[in-house]
């Protein structure tokens, strides 16, 4: 679900959330990396204050800024054309300020936050220091199913905050991507939208299992049951995901059927690695989860399977059923991580 804002509302994200934040945490993520940009264009957003530096320079950006792969520098179009190894953006202050990242001809989004560019091997690495709860509501609102009640946003959130509290180390120079890989990241949800919501009644809140915070796992769908980490081959260093019960996907199975040939077929395990390895290859629609038959037929193989997604901790669609019948965000939270708890971080 990605919330189109109003600017007002956009104005207004930071400030809701920030008032609920108990602790002042940041996270880094790396945004807009599939593009694999050389050119970007950085614009303040309107109404709000944008300073730049680089090179041991520094000023305001009054408007649309140019910031280019350069070999291995930036080159950026500010008032001096500085080049620079690394270009930050702020307020002016230090603080979080309201920009537009822009990869002309393909994408333009909002973020909230303090900017990062480096020059990569290749492309350009783009980063954006945000407020954690800035970061959950806007992972909640990219994430959930269309029309999720507020107790499984909620649940989201939860699991959401822990991800990101417990999961850092993902990337080198950053703590996640706004992918798949980590979590799917857009624009800040307006404020008083549900995603924001869930963002500030759960503020703090976090998974634990044996007093650790969890960096919680979650699917789309998980065909009727989830997987505990041994199901999938992947070794238990914390918490090993009990398989559950999820009555929603039994009733409702997301069903699937996909076709590869024959070569690629003899990669099949019952693991997430081996799925991932030919998903990568193939394309995510290859196999789009870990609960499928097979057969041969016409020197292919035919995948019909149910669930989408890894299948591991909370199933959303599952998580939103239960949340219409009247369940809590606790009570989804323990149906679907089992021996966990609720607790302020």
């Amino acid at each position: 679900m990605n919330t189109l804002l109003t600017l007002t509302a956009f104005f207004l994200i930071g400030a809701s959330i920030a008032s609920a934040q108990n602790k002042d945490k940041e996270v880094r993520i790396g945004v807009l990396g599939l593009f694999h940009a050389k050119q970007i264009v950085v614009s303040p957003v309107a109404g709000e204050s944008l300073r730049c530096k680089t090179g041991g320079e520094s000023w305001a950006v009054r408007g649309p800024m140019a910031v280019e792969l350069n070999g291995s520098m930036l080159g950026v179009a500010s008032a001096d054309n500085v080049p620079g190894k690394i270009l930050s953006c702020d307020d002016g202050a230090g603080r979080s300020a309201k920009f537009v990242v822009n990869v002309p001809g393909k994408i333009s989004r909002r973020y909230s936050g303090k900017l990062e560019i480096t020059p990569g091997a290749r492309e350009l690495r783009v980063i954006v220091i945000m407020g954690l709860e800035i970061a959950v509501a806007s992972i909640v609102a990219a994430e959930s199913p269309p029309h999720a009640p507020l107790e499984a946003l909620k649940a989201q959130a939860v699991a959401t905050r822990s991800f990101l509290l417990a999961g850092k180390g993902q990337h080198q120079g950053f703590d996640f991507c706004d992918t798949t890989h980590c979590q799917f990241l857009r624009e800040p949800p307006a404020t008083k939208t549900a995603p924001s919501q869930a963002a500030v009644e759960t503020s703090g809140l976090v998974l634990s299992y044996k007093s650790e915070v969890l960096a919680a796992m979650y699917s789309r769908s998980c065909g009727g049951r989830t997987h505990a980490l041994s199901d999938l081959g992947i070794p238990v260093r914390g918490y090993p995901y009990f398989a559950v019960t999820c009555n929603y996907c039994q009733r409702h199975p997301e069903k699937w059927v996909t076709k590869i040939d024959a070569a690629d077929a003899t990669s099949l395990a019952p693991t997430e690695s081996a799925r991932l390895q030919l998903v990568r290859k193939l394309g995510w629609k290859a196999i789009p989860g870990n609960s499928y038959s097979s057969r041969t037929e016409n020197g292919d193989v035919i995948l019909e399977g149910v669930g989408v997604g890894h299948g591991i901790g909370l199933c959303q669609r599952g998580g939103a059923d239960m949340a219409r019948q009247g369940a809590s965000f606790q009570q989804i939270l323990e149906h679907y991580y089992p021996n966990t708890e609720v607790k302020q971080y």
